[in-house]
């Protein structure tokens, strides 16, 4: 006799593995040391599903500083992790990447950030999805515009056939994260999402990309 799953169980195993799932009573008691830029720090930012996962690629990366998650490219003040995920904010979940541009130029980090994710899923990243898990390349200048907006179109003609969905978007304003995102995957290795998605996700972009990773990550 075939035995058929009841929905609400499906939809429980679904937030366990999803960044949506999480509970703060997992959260760990270990806060993100203060991290202080220098003059020479400039600031990239990237959306690409969960920040849990963004955030632990790009400090992966060689001449990142620091990467800090947060919110961005919507239309409401002061967003929280929970008016975030109804969708209604129009806010992404982004990082806030602090890197050396003597040791990592913007367009290798947003090489980073197409090599780490898929740019032609609409509105999420495999297993969240909703508005605020799109794919969007924040800008801060016409230089930054043109390195973004050439490689979706080399991207586009190599690989994805015109099928790339990821937001160029000009940046205005970025909200930090609670801090108990911050430096997630790091403090919680156990925790069902990071050890299912966050971390298998952060191994195919170090198998993918060595040359670009820090000392310590290989």
């Amino acid at each position: 006799m075939k035995i058929i799953k009841p929905v609400f169980t499906i939809a429980i195993s679904l937030l366990l593995i999803s960044c949506l799932g999480f509970s703060k009573k997992e959260e760990t008691t270990n806060q993100k040391a203060i991290y202080v830029p220098t003059e020479s720090t400039e600031i990239a930012y990237f959306a690409s599903g969960c920040f849990w996962c963004v955030e632990a690629i790009f400090e992966s990366v060689h001449g990142v500083e620091e990467a800090v998650s947060g919110y961005a490219g919507g239309h409401t003040k002061n967003p929280t992790y929970e008016s975030s995920n109804t969708g209604k904010t129009g806010h992404a979940e982004t990082v806030a990447v602090y890197y050396n541009p003597k040791e990592v130029s913007f367009e290798t980090l947003v090489t980073v950030y197409f090599g780490s994710h898929d740019p032609t899923t609409v509105n999420g990243q495999h297993p969240d999805y909703g508005s605020q898990y799109r794919s969007i390349a924040f800008y801060q200048n016409d230089a930054e515009k043109k390195i973004i907006e050439n490689t979706i179109a080399t991207l586009n003609k190599e690989k994805y056939n015109g099928k790339i969905a990821t937001e160029v978007t000009q940046f205005t304003k970025f909200y930090k994260a609670e801090e108990y995102h911050q430096d997630f995957e790091k403090r919680n290795p156990n925790q069902s999402y990071i050890k299912a998605v966050s971390i298998p996700r952060l191994n195919k972009f170090k198998s993918k990309f060595p040359e670009l990773l820090k000392d310590s990550e290989h």
